[in-house]
């Protein structure tokens, strides 16, 4: 492959498109790492590399197993939030939060720390620390020790419900926090004071947080102290990055940030955007992660060209990188489902793909989900799913499906949560004759979309297809040897939004929407009676890859 140095190169942003929102970059050598959100998903906290910070690579997620997560029950956008990746002393560090609920504003976070080898583990059991907060993080000082921060979360009415930033020390040795928590920042005007990054650099301390609320009016604060324990002030300057304002921007919602620096001395600063499909208007999408250049100004303060979100900036010095970009599996891939375990591209929800209910094994050549509970459900759902990281996109997949009833449903969905999504399946008549029908979930409200009911052969195989093309979803199916039949009207894709979803009731949340659409095969079998579906092939191709 023919090889061109980086200045014919740029950062093209979002470096990682689709639902991968808080991201926690890390260098160790000339590697780097993103580690991002997953919420409600399985496995938890997904991670992906790059060596050039230009082309990124997923590696899957880092938490598949309950020994390390359990997501039974958790609500929509509950769940892992705001991991934090960190290396030191010869190991990786993975911090992260488990957030149970929106409810009366608590949020009853649990943080739990790991450890292991590789940015993937294996890991060592969780270590429990506080519970005072979310959107933890580690700073491992110059001197050896080692200091958790997160923000700090006041359930009390009519009190600031994000009262700051806190630090304590972690004793490596006793795998527990020790000494007193001390308060270091309060936030500024912009409020909502989240998402604490510690950095040395040139005897200060920097403190990376995110301010203003995760929707349009994020962004990214500085404060800095000569001393670990603060005080810390804020840039006199304002924020470092903000798309607040100007919705004419492309990368809207900037903030949650941090930090990282090249083998070369420059610096960049990993962060949280959205692109609306209209200004100010729905993010199908969801929650992303865009790279920006930071420089540093006389004084010592880090900043960004405009404290703007800009959609390509220059890639770093002293690397090498591929003339043409490759295309990700994210935006194109076609699984015939011949390997053992499924691929890092598919996430599952609220339960790790164990063999009891999903195996690429007992047919080969074929992934078996066993049915779960209803859509509605949160404790044993069969849903295997991928992000959607285009606006203009395509999947499929081909399904054997012998239903025996009414309880027993198996298809594609176009799913944000359990309250929004869309679902061509394949059910059985009262009849027992196997029919093609078409659901569809509007907050909660479950509707059958008429117009689509047909009656399908059985085992199959039948083939499915969905498109989303902006805000139009469309559905088809085809028979073998019959070409694509369009079911159904065009749909609305931007209740798959995280706009769409949340729901605020006197000032208080009662749902929030932080994740994004996905695509995937579910499986239901209400009436516990062994059902499941084959599916022989599964493929994902964006506009831009096809």
């Amino acid at each position: 492959m023919t090889i061109a140095r980086t200045a014919l190169r740029q950062i093209s942003n979002p470096v990682l498109p689709g639902f991968h929102p808080d991201p926690s970059i890390l260098r160790v050598g000339t590697d780097y790492y993103i580690a991002t959100s997953t919420f409600e998903w399985f496995p938890g906290v997904r991670v992906h590399h790059s060596a050039n910070l230009v082309d990124w690579t997923p590696l899957g997620g880092a938490l598949n197993e309950k020994r390390l997560l359990d997501l039974t029950g958790t609500g929509d956008s509950n769940g892992v939030w705001a991991p934090n990746l960190s290396y030191a002393h010869g190991e990786f560090h993975l911090l992260y939060s488990d957030v149970a609920t929106f409810a009366g504003g608590y949020w009853d976070p649990q943080n739990y720390l790991v450890t292991g080898p590789t940015p993937t583990g294996p890991w060592s059991d969780p270590v429990v620390l506080h519970g005072r907060g979310f959107d933890a993080s580690l700073f491992h000082d110059d001197d050896g020790t080692t200091w958790m921060l997160s923000m700090v979360a006041d359930w009390r009415p009519g009190r600031n419900r994000f009262a700051g930033i806190s630090i304590q020390q972690y004793d490596r040795a006793a795998r527990r926090l020790v000494g007193p928590e001390h308060l270091i920042f309060t936030g500024t005007s912009a409020a909502v004071t989240e998402a604490p990054n510690l950095y040395r650099k040139d005897g200060w301390y920097y403190l990376v947080t995110a301010e203003g609320g995760t929707s349009w009016a994020h962004q990214v604060t500085v404060a800095r102290s000569s001393h670990l324990l603060g005080p810390y002030l804020a840039d006199p300057s304002g924020p470092m990055l903000s798309s607040a304002g100007d919705p004419s921007l492309e990368l809207q919602k900037a903030g949650h940030g941090s930090l990282v620096d090249t083998p070369d001395g420059q610096w960049y600063l990993a962060h949280l955007v959205a692109r609306p499909y209209s200004p100010l208007g729905r993010c199908v999408l969801g929650r992303e992660s865009a790279i920006q250049e930071v420089t540093w100004t006389a004084d010592g303060w880090p900043c960004i060209a405009d404290q703007v979100p800009a959609t390509s900036v220059p890639a770093p010095r002293g690397v090498e990188v591929p003339e043409t970009r490759p295309v990700s599996s994210e935006q194109h891939e076609d699984d015939p489902f011949d390997d053992p375990t499924l691929g890092v591209n598919w996430s599952t929800l609220r339960r790790p793909a164990t063999p009891d209910w999903v195996t690429l094994t007992e047919r080969p050549s074929h992934l078996r989900i066993y049915g779960g509970f209803s859509p509605m459900g949160r404790h044993k759902p069969s849903l295997v799913a991928r992000r959607v990281v285009a606006t203009d996109c395509a999947f499929e997949a081909t399904m054997q499906f012998e239903p025996r009833n009414y309880r027993q449903l198996a298809g594609i969905t176009a799913y944000y949560n359990s309250r929004n999504w869309y679902y061509l399946h394949v059910t059985a008549d009262d009849d027992g004759t196997p029919v093609l029908d078409l659901l569809a979930c509007d907050s909660g409200n479950v509707t059958i979309v008429p117009g689509v009911r047909a009656p399908i052969p059985a085992p199959g195989p039948v083939h499915l297809r969905l498109h989303l093309e902006g805000p139009a979803l469309t559905f088809a199916y085809a028979l073998p040897g019959a070409p694509w039949q369009a079911t159904g009207p065009i749909l609305d894709a931007t209740t798959l939004s995280d706009e769409y979803a949340a729901r605020v009731i006197d000032g208080e949340p009662a749902a929030w929407g932080f994740t994004g659409a996905f695509v995937g095969l579910w499986v239901q079998d209400l009436g516990r009676e062994g059902a499941y579906a084959d599916f022989d092939q599964a493929s994902y191709r964006s506009a831009d890859s096809r």
